[in-house]
């Protein structure tokens, strides 16, 4: 087998023509996956990327650990080490979410990046952490050359009528059921 070696430097970036709006929902795995992976294609592209993690606050991710390392990758943290209740929601998780989206509205608007991924928003918006009509404005307010990925279960209708793509992970079968809990390094 050939052995392949890093490209010595990054390519110089070619500015997007035309940022989309992608969504990435369903009650399959592999959502947050899936953005990222866009993140990765876009960093070695050049492409500045910002991740703003709703729910994921206090929590340690692998992939935070390597997307801070990676060059043109920022990311934003906000939610608790707890899981959010949804039949419970506090008002403290909620100002966490509101947090999230002021965050993620910055950074589209700001001309400083390429992609933004607001990952676990439509979590978010399904369990009435946020208000469909503020996301709603940030789409439309979106900069033309601004890729925007939102992902999470429940999408709303409205966000997937707005999206320019929407793939829905469909959980076919999941060793969850059969008693495997989450493993570092692979689910999270």
């Amino acid at each position: 087998m050939k052995q392949t070696k890093p490209w010595p430097e990054l390519r110089s970036p070619q500015p997007l023509s035309k940022g989309l709006v992608e969504v990435y929902t369903g009650d399959g795995k592999g959502k947050t996956t899936a953005a990222l992976g866009v993140a990765l294609r876009a960093a070695g592209h050049g492409l500045r990327v910002h991740i703003v993690f709703f729910m994921k606050g206090d929590s340690r991710y692998g992939e935070q650990e390597i997307l801070a390392k990676l060059p043109g990758v920022t990311f934003a943290r906000f939610g608790f080490e707890e899981f959010v209740n949804p039949n419970q929601v506090k008002e403290a998780e909620k100002e966490q979410a509101r947090e999230a989206l002021v965050a993620g509205r910055e950074a589209v608007l700001s001309g400083d990046y390429d992609v933004v991924i607001l990952d676990e928003i439509n979590v978010a918006l399904g369990w009435k952490l946020l208000g469909l009509d503020a996301v709603l404005q940030l789409v439309k307010e979106k900069p033309a050359k601004v890729e925007l990925i939102l992902t999470g279960r429940y999408a709303p209708p409205e966000i997937i009528e707005v999206a320019d793509l929407v793939t829905e992970m469909k959980c076919i079968k999941h060793p969850f059921n059969k008693g495997t809990l989450a493993r570092g390094g692979i689910d999270y």
